[in-house]
């Protein structure tokens, strides 16, 4: 007897579906019987306009496999395309059961070059368009639990090593992934209540914003397993997106090739009280102290 797909009968949404990770996602949710909202606003890498369509090239290409998948071009960074994006996974298929939040774009600066447009422009798209989407579909699933009908649905956020630990040149980026991580943890403290588990992701994987990164980076000989391919990435996605994933929300996962880590997020270290107000050099030779039994911390990407 064949094994039930993972996901059979599920409604997925993956926002920035249209290349790399994104695709790799819908994909793979469509491959366990999931059945497929391709969201892509068809820009290019700095999220100026560009070529149109990756959105329906992706759901025809599912279609194609034999499973059923729509486009939606909308710009899930404002209200009316995150509303619409939630809208068409429900009068498309009826329900709504997982939203990945993928897209997004760079704009890498040093600080001292950073212009305010490039940081609005990137914040815009990870922070803000992953809080509206969520922010829509958890209406949605508050308003089906508040009627009796208490959804399994799941939120898969992406978050970045750069965001976990910083990266030189990507302070913008660092920033709003930083902000994703604590955007997870606060969503899924809320949602749980409602049947809604969330979690996030910080993948390491070639695609348009890391081909220069791991361009190199190509299957190992003899074993023809490419570590940097973002299909790897996936198989993690579709399980948190999956019901089998019951009781694991506000999570952190690094994955990368094979590799999959628990990221254990700020917690108290060494710690000192006086019971009273410090002067300044009590207050510098208590830090000292404390750091000296602290563990070092992980380094910059991209620094010395």
């Amino acid at each position: 007897m064949s094994e039930r797909p993972l996901c059979e009968g599920r409604v997925v949404v993956v926002t920035g579906a249209g290349r790399g990770l994104g695709r790799a996602h819908a994909l793979a949710f469509a491959a366990e019987g999931a059945r497929i909202v391709v969201n892509d606003l068809g820009v290019g890498l700095d999220g100026t306009p560009g070529e149109r369509g990756p959105a329906a090239l992706v759901a025809e290409e599912i279609r194609t496999a034999g499973g059923e998948a729509v486009a939606h071009g909308g710009d899930i960074a404002t209200a009316e395309g995150a509303a619409s994006l939630v809208r068409t996974a429900l009068e498309t298929y009826g329900r709504l059961d997982t939203l990945v939040n993928n897209a997004g774009f760079l704009r890498d600066r040093m600080l001292v070059n950073l212009d305010e447009d490039d940081w609005d422009a990137v914040m815009r798209v990870h922070l803000k368009g992953h809080f509206l989407p969520l922010k829509h579909a958890a209406a949605h699933w508050r308003t089906e639990a508040k009627a009796g009908r208490t959804p399994s649905a799941r939120v898969v956020n992406t978050s970045s090593g750069a965001g976990l630990l910083g990266s030189v040149g990507q302070g913008n980026y660092s920033a709003a992934k930083a902000g994703i991580v604590g955007l997870t943890l606060v969503a899924a403290a809320e949602l749980g209540r409602y049947g809604v588990q969330v979690n996030a992701i910080a993948p390491a994987a070639r695609t348009r914003m890391t081909e220069g990164t791991f361009a190199e980076t190509m299957a190992a000989p003899g074993t023809g397993f490419d570590a940097m391919a973002p299909e790897n990435v996936s198989p993690l996605v579709v399980w948190l997106g999956s019901a089998a994933g019951a009781g694991v929300t506000g999570r952190v996962f690094e994955t990368e090739g094979g590799r999959i880590t628990v990221m254990e997020g700020w917690r108290p270290g060494p710690s000192a009280d006086k019971g009273a107000r410090r002067t300044p050099a009590e207050a510098g030779e208590t830090v000292l102290k404390l750091l000296a039994a602290a563990e070092a911390p992980g380094a910059v990407y991209g620094a010395g």
